[in-house]
């Protein structure tokens, strides 16, 4: 018998299909081991020996590719064709070795695609394991431990509130960071377009001013509003004739096939996914045989496949879509070993595979791929100056006519920000000319003039990062690997150092300030150069040109003693070192030129950086006579960035106190009195701060706000406001209240029905399960999906498996695509948990005291 390991139960069930006869096919479920969590797994003492753990959830499955290697001739690795799979393989060889259960023949082999002839094909050719692939594995893996393991220290124990760091993760972060920087210092700069309406032979076109008064006109040349109007008149005056016609004959070739990277970045344009959805949808589609591996640097598409693609090519268009040669591309990947073919389908005449996203990601690969081996597209572009009769003022009108679609009639690659505009033929207002059209004109031709406009504008600040602009931007550094991207960018929403808004990242304060952390401490580390230098090491090891353990040893020679210097100072010393390196952002110049550290609130404190329980924040050096503080990040108090500090809204009409409006670290609240006996409250999201009032103030103050006692039960029932919204509560019982304003509208008769429906519908009213909103049908299971509020905050469900939104994503503004991501991870995850608590069980873990079960309710709680 000859046993054969993959990575998933459908890539196993595709393959033993192919090969039947005496082959048995096992899955490993992805990785076997790792290196557990904790400090001596990387030795740099013993030459970086690492100390591998199994993972806890995967004892059945060892068991029974050991019980079956047993028995097997021949074990055969066929694993995913990249450095993972070379990994995976390893440690499945490994630990079989290690269970005395490894056959004594053993071969390694990889195919590209899983359809019939590339596996038997693979078969035909086995191989012994690419030992220069382990190693880079190994050093990958090893380099990432020690970053994270000695870096992450120092991050908790001087940086409260910080997470993590890591070796790509933070470099991607420092990204997002330098261009929220950018956007926050960029200052507007205004100018004018002058443009004519003008008619020839019917039809219409619009030409912008070019020259004026002799001068040339760039995009920022007018500047102010009085030029502007006073070119308007002179071409409003001008009589305008055709001075030239240029015509120039334009090529466009074809992109290459997708390569992992730009079918992130194509999949975030155009399908709005998310790097790792782009992911989990292509790997379904490779087990079920539909697409090429899908990590891969290659651009180049396999011989046989170049020529069905062009068979494919001449049945749907005629000809002159099919170029009279293959396209032959080239890969940029520098390790050829890594670089593999081109993501494209395994079959040109299909071209629709299942349905959903799954649909939606396979058409975008197979025009893509077909496109990439069409004629090249033939356009016209032409340039019309104009000039009026003094031969002082000229306008020109461009545009571009389609002679030939070629590959555009299939495809067309998308781009990051097409509402900028972009290219030489951009006009001032931002538009691309290239798309319009013109009438034919000749020399010496007078276009009517129909109306004359001047328009003002502003230059914009360089747009945030998309997930496609990322991933791009990564790339083109030369930091991390494709295969990775996706994960790195999760890490950094889940550790909420980046928030998702409208597709685009933005800087939370603590990935601002990790990041001011690394760049005032560990500069070297998250350079770009020295990050894209490390990586091309790691890609000499795994072309064999580089021995992995001195790459290592070269690292930590000079790392070690920098997080131990680092990890000495004192938190203060760490904070005001900050406090220095962030004084642009959190304390910009003022327009008045006054002392913008001086404290708004006593007038002689100086305000600072400090450091919390809670994470950073901005501080009064008077305190504690003055307890002024903002949040970090927050260079102003407004929106106009001004910091106006505490505002006295009020007095009390009953108590004569001040009620003064403050902002802390939990954001805005309000306060009357001080000290120990000060009453505050906060005020409510749904309550705009703009639009607090002194009766909106004494009102919040005064809750909570007793209706009466129950008709029935004769026990009081409250109106509040809870950490999940305003609410009811009567007898231990809640119900839920639909705004802030509803908790002094309430009335006996309307607070007793919704108490009396809440409890038909199963208790607390933040547990409801009426739904907050119905999004539609799950695109893969069509299940209905549904948005939730629960206990712990909202939730989404497909009536099967519920999971809880991110904080990074607005219950307004969530998508049923992202609904149905949530839900689609939280089901993956599932078995996993599962088989934890299997193996915890067998193992023989005691179950917890029963005096243990109320603490750890309390923590679930919190």
């Amino acid at each position: 018998m000859q046993l054969v390991i993959v990575e998933s139960p459908a890539k196993a069930k595709t393959i033993e299909k192919y090969l039947g006869g005496d082959f048995h096919v096992l899955a490993s479920y992805g990785h076997i081991r790792d290196l557990p969590p904790k400090d001596g797994s990387v030795d740099p003492d013993n030459g970086f020996a690492m100390s591998w753990e199994n993972y806890g959830d995967k004892g059945k499955q060892l068991k029974a590719i050991a019980d079956e290697a047993k028995k097997a001739t021949r074990l055969i690795l066929a694993t995913d064709p990249d450095r993972e799979g070379e990994a995976i393989s390893w440690h499945v060889q490994e630990v079989l070795r290690a269970k005395k259960a490894l056959p004594q023949k053993v071969d390694r082999v990889t195919f590209n695609a899983i359809t019939k002839q590339a596996v038997t094909e693979a078969m035909a050719q086995p191989r012994a394991l690419d030992e220069d692939l382990i190693d880079a594995y190994r050093a990958r893996r090893a380099l990432d431990y020690l970053v994270g393991f000695t870096l992450s220290p120092v991050l908790w124990r001087k940086l409260p509130g910080a997470k993590s760091a890591g070796r790509v993760q933070s470099v991607a972060l420092r990204l997002v960071v330098e261009r929220e920087r950018e956007i926050e210092s960029f200052v507007p700069q205004e100018y004018w377009s002058v443009a004519a309406e003008m008619e020839q032979a019917g039809q219409g076109f619009t030409a912008r001013l070019v020259k004026w008064r002799g001068e040339k006109i760039e995009r920022l040349t007018i500047g102010r509003e009085g030029d502007a109007m006073a070119a308007k008149a002179d071409v409003e005056a001008g009589r305008f004739t055709v001075e030239k016609v240029e015509t120039k004959p334009v090529s466009r070739n074809p992109p290459p096939p997708f390569t992992t990277s730009t079918l992130q970045q194509e999949a975030a344009r155009k399908l709005g996914f998310s790097a790792s959805h782009t992911m989990r949808i292509a790997q379904q589609l490779y087990e079920d045989g539909a697409i090429t591996y899908m990590r891969t640097d290659g651009v180049q598409m396999d011989g046989s496949a170049i020529s069905a693609a062009r068979k494919a090519i001449a049945e749907r268009y005629d000809g002159g879509y099919l170029p009279e040669k293959p396209r032959q591309y080239q890969t940029k990947a520098k390790n050829a070993q890594e670089a593999h073919e081109a993501i494209r389908p395994t079959e040109f005449y299909r071209d629709k595979v299942g349905s959903g996203d799954h649909a939606r990601l396979y058409d975008l690969i197979f025009k893509r791929a077909l496109a990439s081996q069409m004629a090249s597209a033939r356009l016209e572009r032409t340039t019309v100056d104009l000039v009026d009769g003094t031969g002082q003022h000229g306008l020109r009108a461009t545009g571009q006519v389609v002679i030939f679609p070629g590959f555009l009639a299939l495809y067309e690659e998308g781009r990051d920000d097409p509402e900028r505009g972009s290219g030489k033929h951009a006009s001032a207002d931002g538009e691309d000319d290239d798309s319009k059209l013109l009438p034919r004109m000749a020399a010496g031709d007078a276009p009517a003039k129909r109306k004359v406009t001047a328009e003002q504008h502003f230059t914009q600040p360089p747009p945030r990062y998309s997930e496609a602009s990322l991933v791009k931007k990564l790339e083109e550094l030369g930091i991390g690997r494709p295969s990775t991207y996706a994960s790195t960018l999760q890490v950094l929403k889940d550790r909420d150092y980046v928030r998702i808004e409208k597709n685009r990242f933005f800087a939370e304060e603590s990935g601002r300030l990790v990041t001011a952390f690394l760049e005032r401490f560990f500069e070297r580390y998250v350079s770009y150069d020295f990050t894209a230098g490390l990586e091309e090491e790691l890609d000499d090891i795994s072309g064999g040109r580089a021995q992995w353990q001195a790459v290592l040893e070269a690292f930590w020679r000079d790392f070690k003693p920098k997080t131990a210097e680092v990890m000495e100072q004192k938190p203060s010393d760490i904070t005001a070192e900050l406090d220095k390196f962030l004084e642009p952002m959190l304390f910009p110049p003022k327009a008045d030129g006054s002392n913008p550290r001086a404290c708004p609130m006593c007038g002689d404190g100086q305000l600072s950086l400090r450091g919390g329980r809670f994470g950073a924040f901005i501080a009064c050096s008077n305190y504690p006579e003055c307890k002024y503080t903002r949040k970090f990040g927050q260079p102003g108090g407004d929106k106009d960035g001004e910091d106006t500090g505490p505002e006295v809204l009020g007095q009390h009409p009953e108590t004569g106190q001040d009620i003064v409006r403050k902002s802390g670290r939990f954001g805005p609240y309000i306060e009357m009195g001080e000290g120990k006996e000060a009453k505050r409250g906060s005020i409510p999201k749904d309550l705009p701060d703009g639009e607090l009032t002194l009766d909106w103030a004494v009102k919040l103050l005064s809750l909570p706000r007793e209706i009466g006692p129950h008709p029935e039960t004769g026990k009081p029932i409250v109106a509040n406001i809870g950490r999940f919204g305003p609410y009811l509560l009567h007898d231990g019982k809640y119900g839920r209240l639909s705004s802030t304003a509803e908790i002094f509208e309430v009335g006996m008769n309307s607070a007793v029905a919704k108490l009396a429906d809440a409890a038909n519908r199963g208790g607390r009213g933040a547990s409801s399960r009426e739904p907050l909103k119905v999004l539609g049908k799950h695109p893969r299971t069509e299940a209905e999906i549904k948005l939730m509020a629960g206990r712990y905050g909202p939730y989404v469900t497909d009536g099967t498996t519920n999971a809880t939104l991110p904080k990074t994503i607005e219950q307004d503004a969530l998508t049923l695509e992202e609904a149905a991501q949530l839900i689609d991870a939280r089901a993956a995850a599932a078995p996993a948990k599962k088989g934890k608590k299997a193996v915890a069980k067998k193992a023989g873990a005691k179950k917890p005291a029963a005096k243990k079960a109320p603490a750890k309710k309390k923590v679930a709680a919190e």
